[in-house]
């Protein structure tokens, strides 16, 4: 028996082995090939080591997969039609990466929840990722990442919404974790309504964080809104800043180094950003709070009633 489920006025039919798009198509299909699969398993199988394109069809996708090899695309037909829902490989993300390179655009990742509360859209073990024009909420973690010192990770034009928890007894879990990566790039993307944890927390060699925005106005328990824990290089230009009432940690905004001092600091850049407590928040904060020692470079900042521009810790 199939099932059926119904997603604006699309039908997605679920069949043992086999899933099938609107209009009873297969929602994977290998670009070069032309070639349809039911699962996106046997589409990342079919490329292998080489390099290909799978276009994903409009619908609710109840299904995972992993990259092991190669260099993968993954376009959402029509862009924000695309939604992976609840089911995740390896008790990891919807997506696991280990392949030599993935870009994602368009795609909806929600209600990835698996038992150590680390669930995410996506699970980046090694290899670059590109991720654009997509929305992660409403699970433990949107983009979660391992160590690759000579990769880079370029998120553009994404949302991330309702996203970390603190539930776990090894830490919590965040909108964005990534581990010790050469490059992080996040531009023109918005983060808000945090359920615990960092908007992003970033273990990169270099950041660049620009032009986006973070709204803590609705976030329950959050903690930073940017958290370099062992110190980062790189720029933070150009970001709109709103710290929430309901905050686990409400001491700072941005944090260098809280943790370790693994990367220099030297001549990181903060500034045009926006920052300002929500409306009807009454408390004193910081903008920068730093524990590398290192020699900041903080320019012209706007700041509202109740921020500190800078202080060491």
């Amino acid at each position: 028996m199939a099932r059926a489920l119904l997603l604006g006025g699309a039908i997605c039919a679920a069949i043992p082995g086999v899933l099938l798009a609107q209009g009873g198509q297969a929602p994977y299909r290998v670009v070069e090939s032309g070639q349809g699969y039911g699962r996106l398993q046997q589409a990342i199988d079919a490329i292998g080591g080489g390099a290909g394109t799978i276009e994903i069809a409009p619908g609710l996708h109840p299904d995972c997969a992993v990259q092991e090899a190669g260099t993968i695309s993954y376009p959402s037909a029509t862009p924000g039609a695309a939604v992976f829902d609840g089911v995740t490989c390896e008790g990891k993300a919807a997506l696991v990466l280990r392949g030599r390179a993935a870009s994602i655009s368009g795609i909806v990742f929600q209600n990835m929840r698996v038992p150590d509360f680390n669930g995410a859209g996506i699970r980046l073990e090694r290899g670059n990722l590109t991720v654009a024009q997509s929305w992660f909420r409403d699970s433990e973690q949107g983009i979660l990442t391992g160590g690759d010192p000579a990769g880079q990770i370029v998120i553009d034009k994404s949302t991330f919404t309702r996203l970390g928890t603190c539930e776990g007894g090894g830490g919590c879990a965040h909108s964005i974790y990534i581990g010790d990566y050469g490059y992080l790039r996040v531009t023109r993307s918005r983060f808000e309504q945090g359920r615990g944890g960092h908007y992003v927390k970033s273990r990169s060699t270099r950041v660049d964080i620009a032009s986006s925005s973070f709204d803590d106005t609705r976030g329950r328990g959050t903690n930073y809104m940017i958290d370099l824990p062992a110190g980062s290089t790189g720029q933070i230009l150009n970001n709109w800043f709103v710290q929430g009432r309901d905050k686990e940690n409400y001491s700072a905004f941005i944090a260098v180094g809280a943790e370790d001092r693994f990367h220099p600091s030297d001549n990181l850049q903060i500034s045009g950003n926006d920052a300002r407590l929500a409306p009807g928040v009454d408390r004193n904060t910081t903008f920068v709070a730093d524990w590398s020692g290192d020699r900041l470079a903080i320019g012209q900042n706007t700041l509202g009633p109740g921020l500190k521009r800078f202080e060491k810790r």
